[in-house]
């Protein structure tokens, strides 16, 4: 079958690989959409998690042989440790991911764990499914915030992951929201999308901001234009820097919670609402164009802002 592969630092390639073979407890699944994230293009500049030859892709919906349409919670934990009981599966010290420690949705077939399946909404087309596993980091990041129903809402970022934030603020009920990016091309899709404001950098107050870069400068943002006693979420992992006053955050009481992934419950949290959100920024190309379109985007390229991939 066809794959597209991370063969060493900095380059991916498509290439014919062995067919995909499940063991027990799995199910083979046919890719329709895998998306390019951002972790990706990062990640195999030095790698760590992902050690060539990998098939990456952790973002991909599918088809069962029997035409069960499906997402894939990438995610897998081992269902028994004290953070799993608890709920917390997200926070596994076991847990693995499907396209950095396994092959993931970068082909034309993948072996999946059956647990990890969710089946997907009939009028739900494929384009705007490639685009749950974002929500569902979008759906954890806003229950960290304590679900600010009402609230202000900041996000730093327009990337994919940022504008899941600012459709799951919209659709929870944000009292307004203010996107910023460094791109024009992307504030206009956030505006476009229902974003109150856009600029290149937040000013004032806000009660909730989401950092979906995580670079020094984004995160002392995110810290400063907090209101005292404010949440911020940091999704973005662009640098391992903080980059804020930390004495600032104690004497304000201001909160700042890392977000990893999501449970299996807001994995399918984001399937349910999907049909229900716009999801109109994605571009879907073939998989034999994956490598143009992974170095384009490797390179700095600003658009498209999510790539999704078809075999």
């Amino acid at each position: 079958m066809k794959a597209m592969v991370f063969t060493r630092p900095g380059v991916v390639e498509v290439q014919d690989v062995p067919e995909a073979v499940g063991t027990d407890g799995q199910v083979i699944i046919d890719i329709d959409r895998a998306g390019i994230c951002g972790s990706e293009l990062h990640g195999i500049q030095t790698p760590g998690f992902r050690v060539p030859p990998l098939i990456m892709g952790h973002e991909f919906v599918g088809h069962t042989a029997d035409g069960r349409r499906v997402a894939i919670n990438p995610l897998v934990s081992c269902g028994t440790c004290d953070l799993c009981v608890a709920g917390t599966t997200q926070l596994c010290r076991t847990r693995s991911l499907l396209g950095i420690h396994v092959s993931g949705g970068f082909a034309e077939r993948v072996a999946v764990p059956a647990s990890s399946i969710h089946e997907l909404p009939d009028d739900l087309d494929l384009d705007r499914a490639g685009l749950i596993e974002p929500v569902a980091n979008a759906v954890h990041a806003w229950a960290l915030a304590g679900a600010p129903r009402g609230k202000r809402v900041g996000i730093i970022g327009c990337g994919p992951i940022g504008l899941a934030c600012l459709e799951v603020a919209r659709h929870y009920g944000a009292a307004s929201i203010t996107c910023t990016d460094l791109s024009s091309d992307r504030r206009n899709v956030a505006l476009k999308i229902g974003a109150d404001e856009v600029g290149e950098l937040l000013e004032g107050e806000y009660d909730v901001i989401f950092d979906a870069v995580g670079t020094p400068g984004t995160r002392r943002a995110s810290v400063d234009q907090l209101i005292p006693g404010g949440t911020t979420v940091w999704l973005g992992l662009a640098t391992a820097d903080a980059g804020f006053d930390a004495a600032h955050v104690v004497r304000m009481e201001k909160n700042v919670r890392g977000s990893f992934a999501y449970t299996d419950a807001q994995f399918a949290d984001a399937v349910a609402i999907a049909p229900h959100l716009d999801l109109s920024w994605s571009t879907t190309f073939p998989l034999s164009e994956g490598a143009d379109i992974f170095n384009a985007l490797m390179a700095g390229q600003s658009l498209p802002i999510k790539a999704l991939l078809r075999p």
